[in-house]
Order: structure tokens, then sequence, then C-alpha cells
């Protein structure tokens, strides 16, 4: 057995790695497109949610109450000035024991100095601080105690409300309480009392686009236009994508039905809707005039944007239906010949466009026998004479 390398899994994620993942794990995309997105191991995205609870790290801003960078500018120019805190404030509009204490806090009037102060401040604000239920004993038996009857934790916030109106200490967010379930960081319940949820997740599902089910306002392939059938009627495209090594690198196959003429597209993003979309709105003006009447899809969630690409193209997009590949025959078909070029298990990520574009002109110049022998580029050439 071959020893694992360090590879994409083995490296660490930088922090613009990492914000990367936080953002697309919160917008909904599936573990394989953000680690296809940012070039790492899927495990390593899997680690990530394991330990954060799929929620984005706790971005902590600046709250209007605190003084800013620019006001503590401000109050230095005012001390140079010779200024009282009383003429600083009303200018800025905070009171002047609010900036007596900023002033006095940060070495005096002597030697006080804004960006020193200003980074003081955000140092003091992200030192640790323990969860409210971590401090406050009695609220967790509460919450606890509210869990193990399958409350949810809206439920618990709002009802604690009602039965200790005069106890501000009793009183916590719903999402409070989830980060103590999820977080590693800020988890201040039992994780096993997360099975008390409805949903008995161990960790967050973050709202974002569509998980699973079938694609928004699509059009069946019974809808598509009988002119298609017979394939006398050129224009009419079938399509797919073929999938690299773990699930991470794409390439969009589109083969038209009459000449079995084919386009591969580099999917540059990895297989998100995001990514097919601007490759498809950028490949398919490319074709003569007449030469894009549809396009045939499975219902792979890579077409979740089927309709924006329909309005930037005006292109009809038609769905086959579930387990039915051969409904796009013909696509299938062209991608069995295609894994003579790119084999199961290549990483298509470092093929460029260019090396797609020389495998395509190979394929479409193979004589076919449902042609007669003749090329597909030879049949599209002709077919394109004759409607021009």
């Amino acid at each position: 057995m071959a020893k694992r390398g360090r590879g994409d899994h083995g490296r660490r994620l930088s922090p613009r790695d990492r914000e990367e993942l936080e953002r697309r794990i919160a917008a909904g995309e599936t573990q394989e497109d953000v680690a296809g997105a940012i070039g790492c191991d899927v495990r390593t995205v899997i680690r990530w949610i394991m330990h954060n609870g799929g929620l984005r790290s706790y971005e902590r801003r600046r709250s209007p109450r605190n003084l800013s960078l620019a006001e503590r500018e401000e109050i230095a120019v005012g001390i140079a000035r010779d200024e009282s805190g009383a003429v600083i404030g009303r200018r800025l509009g905070r009171a002047c024991s609010t900036i007596t204490r900023e002033i006095s806090r940060n070495g005096g009037r002597q030697r006080y100095r804004a960006s020193v102060a200003d980074q003081r401040a955000l140092d003091q604000a992200r030192r640790p601080k323990q969860p409210k239920l971590a401090r406050c004993e009695r609220l967790r038996r509460e919450v606890e105690g509210r869990l193990q009857q399958r409350w949810s934790p809206e439920q618990i916030s709002a009802r604690l409300v009602l039965d200790f109106p005069d106890d501000a200490a009793m009183r916590i967010s719903h999402e409070a309480i989830y980060q103590s379930l999820f977080v590693g960081s800020r988890r201040a319940l039992r994780r096993d009392l997360s099975k008390c949820l409805r949903t008995r997740r161990v960790h967050r599902r973050p709202r974002g686009r569509r998980q699973g089910g079938p694609l928004k306002d699509m059009a069946p392939i019974a809808q598509r236009p009988t002119e298609v059938n017979d394939r006398k009627t050129p224009g009419h495209w079938e399509s797919d994508l073929i999938i690299g090594k773990g699930g991470r690198s794409a390439v969009a196959t589109l083969v038209e039905r009459t000449t079995r003429f084919t386009m591969l597209v580099r999917l540059p993003y990895g297989r998100t809707a995001g990514s097919l979309h601007a490759a498809l709105t950028t490949a398919l003006p490319s074709l003569p005039d007449g030469w894009v009447r549809s396009l045939t899809w499975d219902q792979g969630k890579e077409m979740a944007d089927h309709a924006q690409i329909t309005a930037d193209t005006g292109v009809p997009i038609y769905f086959c239906r579930p387990s039915c590949p051969w409904q796009r025959g013909t696509n299938e078909n062209t991608n069995g010949l295609l894994r003579q070029y790119l084999p199961k298990g290549t990483d298509l990520s470092p093929i460029t466009q260019r090396e797609l574009d020389q495998i395509a002109v190979e394929l479409n110049s193979r004589p076919r026998r449902v042609l007669q022998w003749m090329t597909p580029l030879e049949v599209f050439n002709r077919t394109s004479a004759m409607t021009t």
C-alpha cells in the first residue's frame, strides 16, 4: 500500500483559505464543492465543520458605542490643541467622561497615542470570555432541563423571559444556546443534548442554497420541442459534467444531437452552480447564430442557476428524469469516449481550456458509423454552410 503523502489534506490552510471555507459553508455549499474551490481535501472541510459546529468563526464588529480610530485621532488633535475633554466630547458627540476616561487609561495627555489606544482597545475586546452558560450555573440548569424536554433553543429563550421577568441573569439568546451546543471553543452544554433537538444534528447546517431535492422551476424533458427527437434540426445539445478525482474538479461536456459535434468547457472554480453559470454564459455565445436552440441536462445541483443561464443566453434548458441517463444518450456515449483522454480518477483542475479544445478537435475529427463514417466536424461545417 502506498504511503499517504501530505497532499492537499496535509497542508495547513492559510487565513485566506479559512475565510473562504467559512464563507462557502455559510452559503450552504456542499463539503465537496468547498474542498474543490479552495484546493484541499474534503476531510479538511469535515474536520473544520466538526470543530466549529458548522458556524463561521466569530467576527467581532466594533460597536457604535465604542470609540473608533478616527475618533481617537480627533482626541489626539484636541489634546495637541490643549482642548478640554468637554470641548473634544462636544465635537465628537461623546460625553465628557468618555473622553477623560479614554485619555487617562491610555497614558494621559502627555503620552496619549491614537493608534496605540485603538489597538489596546481591540486587544482587550478579544480577550477570552466565558460563555454566559458557563458563568451562570442556574441558567445552565434551566436550559439543560428544557432541552431534555425537547424544547427548541428559540422556545427556551422566549420562555425564560416570561418565567423570570425580573431576573436579567436568566436571559440568553437562542443563538447562544446553539453555540454552546455546537462550537468547541464556546461549548458550555453537554454535547449529547444536541440529540434532543428536532434535527438531532451534531453541527449546524447553514442556511443558504439548496441542499437537495428537485431544482426549482425546471422544464422537464417532456416539454422539449418534438423537433429535437428526430435530430433533423441542428442546435439542440445534450450536456453533463465529467467529474475529476475526489469530486473536486469537473469539465462540462456539450454534444450537438444532429452532428455529434462536441464542446468541452473548463470549470475553473469547481462544480458549483456559479462556476457552471459563468462558464456556459461565456461558451454558448461563441457558437454560430442558430446553433444553440436548447440544452438538455440531468437534475444535478450544478444547474441550480439554470433560470439565470437561460435569461443570460436566451437558451431554454430541459431536464431529464432522475436516473434516466439514456435520455441524454448521445452525451453519455461521448463522455465514455472522453475517458480515453481523461481517465476516471484524473485531477481535472490543472487542465487548461486549450488542452480541452485539442481533445475536442480530436473527438470531432473521428469518423462515426452513425454519420456514415463522416466526422462530426465535417457534418457540422456542411450543415452550417447549408443553413447560412
